[in-house]
């Protein structure tokens, strides 16, 4: 807990602002968290987290008394020190950032003349501080400071990053906020890297395009396993033990997805392109990324000779266990394409929004509350999502249910030892295929 109890108004109660002011209010400060969606904050003062993250829910209800929710603006930032801006910045039809929200909470604190400073933790493009801080100087605001405070959770552990974070990083030339911003963070022990704006700014973008390469690294060396007859899951965990380069992100799977790695790496690209440089590496870990799930649809058109008028189960939706976040999703890109080439779908996820279902392709999908239910006479299944409820599914029931028992993990979670005892043939990422004998 901190010494003394700031008071700060956080703008957008998605995935990063809910976290932040949830956090926040947990380390001991006052929080009021401003939204745009009436239901969304209906929700929220009613006791209900808008969406699934582990752990929010409680922290909310926790810090009820420090934390409050609202759509009016002057309420949020009445008696604030601080606006942390922590809306989503989506892509536009060019790639660039949808910098919108942002321009529309700086134009809503314009009479906040009281603020020590304005924190943006929103993924904006390299220069978006400078262009901030000049419409702040424009609005009568030159003596409120302002701040780049990227933030670095995961989705199904963002709580956990934030309140045990690597590092925290601040951009500023304001000693002020500086200084501020390093108390306020002070009671998390982590180490503070202070910089200027645009070094702030361009150390998220890095970050998870560096993560978006080895993802994508790791599934190019499968797809040369799978030719050479190499097992990824023995080389990945041998190159991991180097500790030059140590074993995150190397899981081959069907690629990444979610809300930030994909809009991020396609905002850091369009943002070289405009500068007048082809940014060739980022270029190739999109393409890569893109063809995964593709390659997968491919793979399994080829193992049963053909996908049309084939039942076809996907084990998982959402882009990866312990969220509800259907984001960039592979598991859209393989619906879509198995259905464009003939087969029936049916599908099973224990978080995926039922709202989902209103969208293509899940329009023309049928979706099972469990997954034995969706392998009834399928012809194969694909893991999708690496649901621990997967690890202890029973089996060898599945195999009966199945038309086919053809299984691909399109994660490498299962062992496939007891899959060919049940009667399956047992394909996967960057590994030989094993068959019953």
């Amino acid at each position: 807990m901190t010494g003394a109890s700031r008071r700060i108004a956080v703008f957008g109660a998605g995935y990063i602002g809910l976290v932040t002011g949830a956090c926040f209010a947990e380390l001991g400060h006052r929080v009021v968290v401003r939204d745009i969606q009436p239901e969304r904050i209906r929700l929220l003062n009613s006791g209900d987290v808008p969406f699934f993250e582990p752990g929010l829910g409680e922290l909310i209800a926790r810090n009820k008394e420090r934390l409050a929710f609202t759509l009016d603006v002057q309420e949020a930032v009445a008696d604030a020190e601080a606006v942390f801006v922590c809306v989503d910045t989506p892509p536009t039809a060019s790639g660039d950032a949808d910098l919108s929200r942002v321009w529309a909470v700086i134009d809503a604190v314009r009479r906040a003349s009281h603020l020590v400073a304005v924190v943006v933790k929103s993924t904006v493009p390299v220069g978006t501080g400078a262009r901030v801080r000049a419409a702040l100087d424009e609005r009568g605001l030159p003596h409120v400071g302002y701040a780049s405070n990227p933030e670095f959770t995961a989705e199904g552990r963002a709580v956990d990053d934030f309140l045990h974070p690597d590092r925290v990083v601040i951009g500023t030339e304001d000693t002020a906020a500086a200084a501020w911003l390093a108390d306020l963070y002070k009671p998390l022990d982590a180490p503070v890297e202070l910089m200027d704006v645009a070094s702030a700014e361009m150390v998220k973008l890095a970050s998870n395009a560096l993560l978006a390469t080895r993802i994508t690294f790791i599934n190019e060396i499968a797809t040369v396993c799978e030719a050479t007859g190499a097992d990824i899951t023995r080389v990945s965990r041998a190159v991991g033990l180097d500790h030059r380069l140590g074993p995150h992100f190397l899981k081959a799977g069907l690629g990444y997805g979610g809300s930030c790695f994909p809009k991020d790496s396609r905002a850091l690209r369009a943002m070289a392109s405009n500068s007048g440089y082809p940014f060739q590496l980022l270029n190739a870990v999109i393409q890569v990324n893109e063809l995964q799930p593709r390659r997968t649809v491919q793979r399994l058109k080829a193992e049963l000779n053909g996908l049309k008028g084939r039942r076809i189960a996907l084990l998982g939706m959402t882009f990866k266990p312990a969220t509800d976040d259907m984001r960039e999703a592979p598991s859209a890109v393989i619906a879509a394409r198995l259905l464009a080439e003939g087969a029936t779908v049916t599908c099973w996820d224990p978080m995926a929004p039922r709202t989902t279902a209103d969208h293509a392709p899940w329009t023309s999908v049928t979706r099972h509350p469990d997954p034995l239910t969706a392998l009834t006479d399928a012809d194969a299944a694909i893991l999708v999502t690496e649901w621990p409820e997967l690890t202890e599914l029973d089996w060898p029931t599945a195999a009966r249910t199945m038309r086919t028992p053809l299984l691909l993990d399109g994660r490498n979670l299962l062992d496939p030892t007891p899959l060919l005892a049940a009667g399956f043939t047992h394909m996967s990422v960057g590994r030989p295929t094993h068959r019953p004998t």
